[in-house]
This record gives structure tokens, sequence and C-alpha cells, in this order.
């Protein structure tokens, strides 16, 4: 073999290399898109972006999300990387609570406004942004949900209240989606029964809930009426259903509810969402993940993978559900965790400048709400975490904060410009993700690299962002330590309350655990809930149904990985 044959097969070899070394596409909640700045407050000058209330629906094989006061919508072609649509005719102060509906080549979409008045707009070219409404006012509807049958009979379901039901309707298509008359009472809620639906964060509140963010599905031959409670602005904001044969009802409770519950963690919340199936016939929830720091509407959107049990039941995975995961897009493993773990939590954090009561700090202690706020919004300035010891880094994900933004509607050109370093000794730095010229909005980034790399310290190093001033409320790390993974969590116990919506669940601490998943549900074999803590060795539950049993069971997790299950524990 000659000299050039063998440079070469070299070059192949590399080139081969790293291609095995590049990592699939992933994903990480909450997600990042360019969310619109709100102009609903403006006239008490309160600047937040918000996304919340997400329509997601599948057109020609393509995605659609349609999400309140947005003054447009998003369109994908694998649910994972999104473009936003400003389109031709549309309402100017967006539109709340949206819904949309595929129906015989043509998308459906409704919405509510403030007045509860609105017509149906209809689009066989919605990535181009052309509408055409029918002509016809629907009237007295706030979160609406359009869903047409497979017999061609659509129907309208709606309802935001802590007083009034979920109602529905039918709607002759051939009319101008004329309502029916008569008006079908359906499902409201019953708090006295259902623990997750009362009101406040951690369901602690003794107002009355909400019930709101109706959307409809199908399976089989069951249809499965969602519903939001018990606040947006909550941390427990969740989905549960009702089923039925029919599509007016009666409706039966769903046992495992609440379906789709992400309370822990750093992006919590994961009410008044859709259902929609993705490619490889995988089905995904998107859901309102609560923010409220400028004001209580400030929101993002979650995304989680679902799927029907073999008894029919909805079973959503929100599980370490602001980790990354693998993308819609990676056949069999869409959905799954990539055991990727977080490696920045509490570690030893420094900034260029900092200003008072806004301490670097804020940037790893996982909570949403909280920021470090820099002195200046120039080049000059510069976030490092110290990782305490030499991980695998597989991904950052930098969540900007909006302080004093004075933003409103969609403002162009936005884009956010950085580079993050990576080094091993906190002198020799070398560029691991390169943002300098970007021309994205990305208010949540999420940057995967393109292979790991062995590290202990990371830094973001600021070029421009769009806001007036440099605020980060999550500088997080994902990857694996070197280190052990946790044990088995032992001493588990389960103490249901004379309240039996209420239960205490405690365990023993393991020794070297960042937190604890708990885990519950209506079987042994059904622990489709979950709830991640961090630093707490217990957990007060609020949010069982009375007369249902329960099994419980708890991990451990660190840096290095997931710990084992312990037992499951009955709680009759």
């Amino acid at each position: 073999m000659n000299r050039t044959m063998i440079l070469s097969l070299g070059f192949f070899l590399f080139v081969l290399a790293g291609l095995k070394a590049q990592q699939p596409d992933t994903y990480c909640n909450p997600l990042d898109l360019d969310y619109t700045y709100m102009i609903y407050n403006s006239h008490q000058d309160r600047s937040y972006r918000s996304g919340a209330d997400p329509a997601v629906v599948e057109f020609r094989g393509e995605y659609y999300m349609f999400v309140t006061r947005s003054m447009g919508y998003w369109h994908s072609t694998d649910l994972t990387h999104w473009r936003f649509i400003e389109p031709v005719n549309w309402y100017f102060e967006g539109s709340n609570a949206p819904a949309a509906f595929n129906y015989k080549d043509s998308l459906l979409y409704v919405a509510g406004h403030p007045s509860g008045s609105m017509s149906v707009l209809y689009s066989d070219d919605p990535a181009g942004g052309r509408w055409k409404a029918v002509p016809g006012i629907l009237y007295d509807l706030q979160d609406p949900c359009l869903f047409i049958d497979d017999d061609g009979q659509a129907y309208m379901y709606w309802g935001s209240s802590n007083l009034y039901p979920i109602r529905g309707r039918k709607l002759d298509r051939n009319k101008r989606f004329r309502p029916d008359p008569q008006i079908t009472e359906l499902i409201n809620l019953d708090e006295s029964r259902h623990g997750w639906e009362r009101f406040g964060e951690n369901h602690t509140d003794t107002l009355e809930g909400y019930i709101e963010g109706s959307w409809m599905s199908k399976h089989g031959d069951t249809y499965y009426l969602h519903y939001g409670a018990p606040g947006t602005e909550f941390n427990v904001y969740a989905d549960g259903v009702y089923t039925s044969t029919s599509p007016l009802g009666p409706f039966v409770y769903a046992p495992n509810n609440p379906v789709v519950y992400k309370p822990g963690g750093f992006a919590n919340g994961a009410g008044h969402g859709s259902l929609v199936e993705g490619p490889g016939e995988q089905s995904w929830y998107f859901g309102t993940a609560a923010l409220g720091l400028n004001v209580n509407w400030e929101r993002r959107i979650n995304m989680f993978p679902v799927r029907f049990d073999t008894n029919g039941l909805l079973a959503c995975n929100t599980a370490y559900g602001d980790y990354p995961h693998y993308a819609p897009s990676v056949p069999g493993r869409a959905g799954e965790h990539t055991g990727w773990m977080l490696l920045s939590y509490q570690k030893e954090v420094t900034s260029s400048t900092a200003v008072e009561g806004f301490g670097p700090e804020q940037a790893v202690d996982e909570r949403i709400k909280s920021y470090w706020l820099a002195g200046a919004n120039d080049g000059d300035q510069w976030l490092r975490v110290d990782l305490g010891l030499e991980s695998w880094v597989h991904a950052v994900q930098i969540n900007f904060q909006d302080h004093k933004s004075d933003y409103y509607g969609r403002i162009p050109g936005l884009h956010h410009r950085y580079v993050v370093e990576a080094s091993t000794d906190g002198t020799n730095w070398e560029v691991v993700a390169d943002r300098s010229d970007s021309d994205l909005d990305t208010p949540n980034a999420y940057l995967a690299l393109e292979k790991a790399v062995r590290t202990r310290y990371l830094r973001y190093r600021n070029i421009h962002v769009p806001t007036p001033h440099l605020a980060i409320s999550g500088f997080r790390v994902f990857g694996l330590g070197t280190g052990k993974t946790p044990g088995r969590v032992e001493g588990l116990s389960v103490d249901r309350s004379a309240d039996p919506r209420d239960v205490m669940i405690r365990w023993k601490p393991r020794k070297g655990a960042q937190g604890y998943t708990v885990r519950w549900g209506i079987a042994p074999d059904k622990l489709y809930n979950s709830w991640q803590v961090y630093g707490e060795d217990f957990l007060d539950l609020k949010a069982l149904t009375v007369g249902q049993s329960y099994w419980f069971a708890v991990e451990a997790f660190n840096e290095n990985g997931i710990g084992t299950l312990s037992e499951t524990v009955a709680c009759p």
C-alpha cells in the first residue's frame, strides 16, 4: 500500500469516526421557540415573552403549532425545528387559546377572543400564511376546541371558568359551521374528590380551580376529552381526560388523572395542551409551562411523549422532562431520555459582573424564576461554572430572562450571539458552541454538541443579546460525570392523610444523591406520573383521587446517572 492510499484510508477513517461521534437529534424543555412579546399588558408597561395553550396539528405530513396571542404560528417538518410564519390575514393582537383541525386537505383554525366571538378560518396553504374566513360568527366561546369526527360531523367544545363546565355542541360544517341550538354540559371540576384540580402552587390554595383548555382526541372507538386545571400560572398546571363512546358523552373520569403532569424540576407545568401523532406513529403532547415572573401569563411550551396503554389509558412520560430527550425524528428512540444528567446544579459559578440581588448562583439553582443579571450588556460579560470534576458534556441549555425589556409584539431582527467555551484547567479555553454570527432569536437556547467533550469548566461569553439587559435564568449543562450512580432508595413510606387527596411520601436519603424522582400510578406496572425533587427526602403530594388506590416508588439520581428504583409500596 503506497503513501497516498494510506493517507486516503486514514482520512476516510477520520471522517467515519467523526460521523459516528455525532449525536442524534435531541430536544430539551422548555422548547426553544422565538416566543412573541405579549401586548396584552402593554398598557401597564409589562414586557414579557409568552407561549401558551399550544394547538399542534399534522397537515400534509408536516406540523403547525398555534399559540395564544403570538400574532402568527410555527411550522415544522419534524416536530423539532420550528419556523415562525406571519400570516397574510390574522388577528392584530393575536388570539386566545387556539384550536386547529386537519379536515379534507384544508387546515381549519379557530381561536378565542376576549369578546367570545370568532369565525372559523381555513387554508390550503398554511405554510404560505394564506387564510380565508368562513362567513359566519360563533358567539360566547372561551378556549374553543374544534373536532370533526370520522363521519364528517363537526363539534365545538369550550369553557374557561372556575364555575361553569366544559360544554359541547354540534356544528353544521355545510352551513358555515352554524351551531346546533342544543348545548350539552359535559364535565366540570370536582375538587372534593380530585386533589390535582385544587388551585395554587402545589395545590395549596383554597380558591376554586379553573377548568379550561379542552381538546378532543379519538383512539379506536373511544373519545378522550382533555381539559386543563387548576390554573395556568402554577407548577401543577396539568391535563386530565374523561372518556366516552360518543363525542358528546356521557363521559367517565380517567382513573390515572392527571394524565399530563410536570410539577417538579426547572420547567414546570403541562396543562392546556394538545396531542398529535408524529413520525413513526409516536404521539406527542404539547402543554403550557409556567414561568410567571414578569406577569402571571409569562409562559413557555413543553413537549412530552405520550401513548395509549393496553387498557386504553393515556400515559404521558414527563420524568426528567426538562432534561434532553431524543427528538421525534430518531427512529425507535423518539421521546426517550438520553441519559444525560444535569451537571451544573448548585455548582460553583462566577461572572464578569452582577447586579446586587441577582448573583450568578441564580443561573444554576434550577429555579426558572430566579436569574443572574449582568452589570452591563456587552462583549465583556461572561458566566463560568465549575463542574467540580471533569465530566462528559453533551449539551448546554441557556435560558435568557426578560428583565425590563420594554418590547411588545413581534420584533423583527432579534438574535442572540455568544459562544460557549470549555476548559479542563480554567485557564485555557476552546469553543464548543459558536453562535457568534447567529441570526436566530433563541430565548431558550438548546445546544447539543456534535460530540461530547470531557471538561471541568464551561463558560458563556456574551457577544449580543437583543434585550436591553443580559439576564440568564438557567445555564444548564448536561452530560455524565465520571463518579458513581447513587444506590437504591430504601425506607420508602407512604402515609395517606385523613384527607385522602393528600399523601406524605418519605424515604431514607442516599449518599451522593443530587435529587429524587417519585413515581406513582394506579397499578405497580402503571407508574405513569412523576415528580422530580432536589435536595429533599420527602414529598407532600396533594394530587390523588378519593377512592382510588395507588402504588409508589422512588429513585435517586445525580450527575452520574439514575439509581435503581426502590420497592413499590401500595397506598390503598
